[in-house]
Protein backbone atom coordinates (compact mmCIF):
# COMPACT_ATOMS: atom_id res chain seq x y z
CA UNK A 1 0.00 0.00 0.00
CA UNK A 2 1.04 3.81 -1.32
CA UNK A 3 2.25 5.62 2.18
CA UNK A 4 2.00 9.05 0.54
CA UNK A 5 0.72 11.77 2.09
CA UNK A 6 -1.86 14.66 0.37
CA UNK A 7 -4.08 13.59 -3.18
CA UNK A 8 -2.46 12.62 -6.16
CA UNK A 9 -4.69 13.06 -9.53
CA UNK A 10 -4.05 11.42 -12.86
CA UNK A 11 -6.50 11.52 -16.29
CA UNK A 12 -7.33 8.98 -18.06
CA UNK A 13 -8.68 7.96 -21.11
CA UNK A 14 -11.33 5.34 -22.23
CA UNK A 15 -11.68 3.08 -25.38
CA UNK A 16 -14.00 6.35 -26.40
CA UNK A 17 -12.07 8.98 -26.21
CA UNK A 18 -13.65 10.29 -22.96
CA UNK A 19 -11.23 11.81 -20.43
CA UNK A 20 -11.35 11.50 -16.55
CA UNK A 21 -10.06 11.82 -13.74
CA UNK A 22 -9.39 9.83 -11.00
CA UNK A 23 -7.96 10.61 -7.27
CA UNK A 24 -5.23 7.89 -6.39
CA UNK A 25 -6.30 6.36 -3.43
CA UNK A 26 -3.68 3.50 -2.50
CA UNK A 27 -1.37 0.58 -4.56
CA UNK A 28 -1.96 -2.52 -3.25
CA UNK A 29 -0.16 -6.48 -4.58
CA UNK A 30 -3.12 -9.20 -4.96
CA UNK A 31 -2.08 -12.48 -5.86
CA UNK A 32 1.25 -11.42 -7.96
CA UNK A 33 -0.44 -8.93 -9.48
CA UNK A 34 -0.62 -5.05 -9.25
CA UNK A 35 -3.34 -2.52 -8.58
CA UNK A 36 -4.19 0.81 -8.11
CA UNK A 37 -7.88 1.93 -6.59
CA UNK A 38 -9.19 4.98 -7.48
CA UNK A 39 -12.60 7.82 -7.24
CA UNK A 40 -13.67 9.58 -9.77
CA UNK A 41 -12.28 13.32 -9.05
CA UNK A 42 -14.73 15.07 -11.24
CA UNK A 43 -18.37 13.01 -10.23
CA UNK A 44 -20.97 14.20 -7.51
CA UNK A 45 -20.59 11.33 -4.52
CA UNK A 46 -24.62 10.91 -5.07
CA UNK A 47 -23.99 9.93 -8.73
CA UNK A 48 -25.11 6.41 -8.99
CA UNK A 49 -21.83 5.45 -10.86
CA UNK A 50 -19.98 7.09 -8.32
CA UNK A 51 -17.08 4.63 -6.40
CA UNK A 52 -14.26 2.81 -6.04
CA UNK A 53 -12.11 1.80 -9.34
CA UNK A 54 -9.90 -0.58 -9.47
CA UNK A 55 -7.39 -1.33 -12.30
CA UNK A 56 -4.66 -3.41 -13.02
CA UNK A 57 -1.42 -2.17 -13.65
CA UNK A 58 0.31 -3.91 -16.52
CA UNK A 59 3.55 -3.33 -18.59
CA UNK A 60 3.65 -2.95 -22.20
CA UNK A 61 5.85 -1.92 -24.57
CA UNK A 62 8.25 -1.41 -21.32
CA UNK A 63 5.59 1.46 -20.27
CA UNK A 64 2.98 0.93 -17.32
CA UNK A 65 -0.54 0.59 -18.62
CA UNK A 66 -3.91 0.25 -16.89
CA UNK A 67 -6.39 -2.91 -17.76
CA UNK A 68 -9.86 -3.21 -16.35
CA UNK A 69 -10.59 -5.98 -14.23
CA UNK A 70 -13.43 -8.25 -16.16
CA UNK A 71 -13.79 -10.38 -13.86
CA UNK A 72 -16.24 -9.26 -11.30
CA UNK A 73 -15.39 -12.41 -9.32
CA UNK A 74 -11.55 -11.42 -8.96
CA UNK A 75 -12.48 -7.79 -9.02
CA UNK A 76 -15.47 -8.12 -5.63
CA UNK A 77 -11.77 -10.36 -4.10
CA UNK A 78 -9.93 -7.25 -4.43
CA UNK A 79 -12.12 -5.42 -3.16
CA UNK A 80 -12.64 -6.83 -0.07
CA UNK A 81 -8.32 -7.38 -0.46
CA UNK A 82 -8.19 -3.65 -0.10
CA UNK A 83 -11.12 -2.36 2.06
CA UNK A 84 -9.72 -5.17 4.95
CA UNK A 85 -6.03 -3.75 4.36
CA UNK A 86 -7.55 -0.18 4.80
CA UNK A 87 -9.31 -0.77 7.81
CA UNK A 88 -6.44 -3.23 9.51
CA UNK A 89 -4.03 -0.02 8.62
CA UNK A 90 -6.74 2.41 10.62
CA UNK A 91 -6.55 0.11 13.47
CA UNK A 92 -2.98 0.27 13.87
CA UNK A 93 -3.04 3.88 13.27
CA UNK A 94 -5.34 4.47 16.30
CA UNK A 95 -3.97 5.02 19.65
CA UNK A 96 -5.11 2.26 22.29
CA UNK A 97 -6.96 4.08 25.10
Amino acid sequence: MDDEFGASYITIEDDDGNEFELEHLGTLEFEGEEYMVFLPADMDEDDPDFGFIILQVVEENGEEQFASVDDEEKLQRIYEYYMETVFSEEEEETPAD
